[in-house]
C-alpha cells in the first residue's frame, strides 16, 4: 500500500480523510509538522503529502525523492515552493473552488458591518447610549462604489452579490482580458480603483507581486473615509501602513479576516482599534464548505495514484505514482 502523510491539520478529527484513503487502499500517516525538518522526517517513504500549513520547500522536496504530489487544503498555496516542485517533477494540487460563496458573503458582511457602524452601535448600546446618530453619519450604499482587487472565482462572486447593493462595481485584475469582466463590472487599474472606490475588497492570491501590495502609497490614493476589507491573504496588506491610514482618517474602517501573523498577536493595535473588525480566518467556513475543501484536497492524491494526475492542478509534475 502506498503511504501518504497528513502533514498538519487543525480539525477536531480526520475521519473524512481516513475513510477516503482507506477506501482507496492508501496508508495514512499523520503528524503536526511546523518545520522543514519535521516534514522531511515524517514523510520518509511517503508518495504524497496532504497539508494545511506545513512548509513544502526546496529542501523538503530534495530530501524526498519518492514524493510525487503535495496537495494543499485550501485555494492558496503560499507555503508550497511551486518552482521547486516543478523543477523536481512533484505535482501540486489544491482546492480552488470549495468556498466561493462563503468567502464572498463573508466579505460583503464585513463591508456592510463597517458601512453601517454595527460595531459602534453595539458598543454604544452597551454603554447606555440609544440613538441612531450615536455612531456618526452613514452614507447610502447605492451612492457608493465597490472596488474589487482580484476578479477570480471569489472576486466575481463578490461582484455578483454586491451589484444591487452599490451604485457601481469596479475591479482590478491585470491577468484577465476585457471579455472576462462581467458587463456590470467596470475595469480599472489599482490606482484608479483606489481613487474611485468607497470600499475596496481584496480577493487576490499571495504571490511575490501581491505581498505587501496594499501599502502606504496605495492607501494614500484611497478616498478619505473609505473602507478596506481583506478576506484573501493577510500578507497582501502592510498592517503598519493600514493602521496609519486608519489613524489619519484616510480609512473610516477595515474588516480583516486574514492577517500576516495568525492568530493576531496579543499586543497588536488591531485588537482595540475602534475602526477595525476582525474575524479569525473564518471567511471560508460553513460545515458544507469544510467537507468539500478537505475532500477535494485528499481526492487530488487519490486521483494522482489512480491516474497519474490530480483533479486540481497547480503544478504539472512528471513523477509517476508507484506501480
Amino acid at each position: 500500500m502506498p503511504t501518504v502523510l497528513f502533514a498538519d491539520y487543525d480539525y477536531p478529527d480526520i475521519e473524512l480523510e481516513r475513510k477516503l484513503f482507506a477506501d482507496a487502499r492508501v496508508d495514512l500517516r499523520t503528524a503536526q509538522c511546523r518545520t522543514e525538518s519535521e516534514v522531511i522526517d515524517a514523510a520518509a517513504g511517503c508518495v504524497g503529502i496532504l497539508l494545511q500549513y506545513a512548509p513544502i520547500t526546496e529542501r523538503v522536496i530534495a530530501a524526498l525523492p519518492q514524493l510525487g504530489i503535495a496537495s494543499r487544503i485550501g485555494a492558496g498555496y503560499d507555503t508550497v515552493d511551486t518552482a521547486a516542485c516543478a523543477k523536481h517533477g512533484v505535482w501540486v494540487g489544491n482546492s480552488p473552488d470549495y468556498g466561493v460563496g462563503e468567502v464572498s458573503t463573508h466579505a460583503l458582511a464585513l463591508v456592510l458591518a463597517l458601512m453601517s457602524n454595527v460595531r459602534a452601535y453595539d458598543r454604544d448600546i452597551h454603554a447606555g447610549k440609544w440613538h441612531y446618530l450615536s455612531s456618526g453619519k452613514l452614507r447610502r450604499a447605492s451612492d457608493m462604489t465597490l472596488g474589487i482587487v482580484g476578479l477570480g472565482r471569489i472576486g466575481k462572486r463578490m461582484a455578483y452579490i454586491s451589484r444591487n447593493v452599490f451604485g457601481r462595481v469596479a475591479a482590478c485584475d491585470p491577468y484577465l482580458i476585457d471579455g472576462d469582466f462581467p458587463a456590470y463590472v467596470q475595469r480599472a487599474d489599482l490606482e484608479e480603483l483606489c481613487e474611485q472606490s468607497d470600499v475596496v475588497s481584496l480577493h487576490t492570491p499571495l504571490t511575490a507581486e501581491t505581498r505587501g501590495m496594499i501599502n502606504a502609497g496605495v492607501l494614500a490614493r484611497m478616498r478619505p473615509g473609505s473602507y478596506l476589507v481583506n478576506t484573501a491573504r493577510g500578507a497582501v496588506v502592510n498592517i503598519d501602513d493600514l493602521l496609519s491610514a486608519l489613524d489619519s482618517g484616510i480609512l473610516a474602517g477595515a474588516g480583516l479576516d486574514v492577517l500576516p501573523v495568525e492568530p493576531v498577536p496579543s499586543d497588536s493595535r488591531l485588537l482595540d482599534h475602534p475602526k477595525v473588525i476582525l474575524t479569525p480566518h473564518a471567511a471560508f467556513f460553513s460545515v458544507e464548505a469544510e467537507v468539500e475543501l478537505r475532500r477535494k484536497a485528499a481526492q487530488n492524491i487519490v486521483s494522482w495514484l489512480e491516474s497519474g494526475r490530480p483533479d486540481y492542478v497547480v503544478v504539472q509534475g512528471f513523477r509517476s505514482p508507484p506501480a
